[in-house]
């Protein structure tokens, strides 16, 4: 009975701790251009009630709010941007503290990318690739929202 309790207790506090990491992943982010350096938009990283975990255009910086993904496929296509849920899928990794295994959509070109996000140095790294593995693609680095 004593081993079952201490199972339990073990789960529980490891639960705690993984979301405690992966809440520093959640949030608002300013997107940055990985070509230009322009902060661009607002995205919302959040949970879903699948428990997997997405991110949401919430405002763009430079384009008109109107603004319509044209290149977009399927249901997505001349949607607006702003809500438009680019981040799809994500699974967390706690050892790794980081989201992966889901695909994010590039609005200018209306192509999915394999996808993986994580911190370094305080700010959100995307690693957007055409391999499940990440060897082919890029990296843009996201900084956090200031209230």
């Amino acid at each position: 009975m004593k081993h079952r309790w201490l199972g339990l207790a073990l789960f529980i506090m490891m639960s705690i701790t993984a979301s405690g990491q992966v809440s520093s992943l959640l949030g608002e982010w300013v997107t940055v251009d990985d070509k230009t350096g322009e902060q661009r938009s607002v995205v919302n990283l959040y949970q879903g009630k699948d428990g997997l975990y997405y991110g949401a255009i919430s405002r763009l910086l430079i384009d008109s709010p109107e603004t319509l993904c044209t290149l977009c496929p399927g249901e997505d296509k001349n949607r607006p941007i702003v809500g438009l849920v680019i981040i799809r899928g994500m699974k967390y990794n706690a050892k790794d503290n980081q989201l992966q295994e889901g695909r994010v959509l590039d609005p200018e070109s209306g192509n999915f990318y394999y996808g993986r996000i994580y911190l370094k140095d305080g700010k959100l790294v995307l690693r957007g690739s055409i391999d499940k593995r990440g060897f082919l693609g890029r990296n843009q680095t996201w900084i956090r929202k200031s209230s």
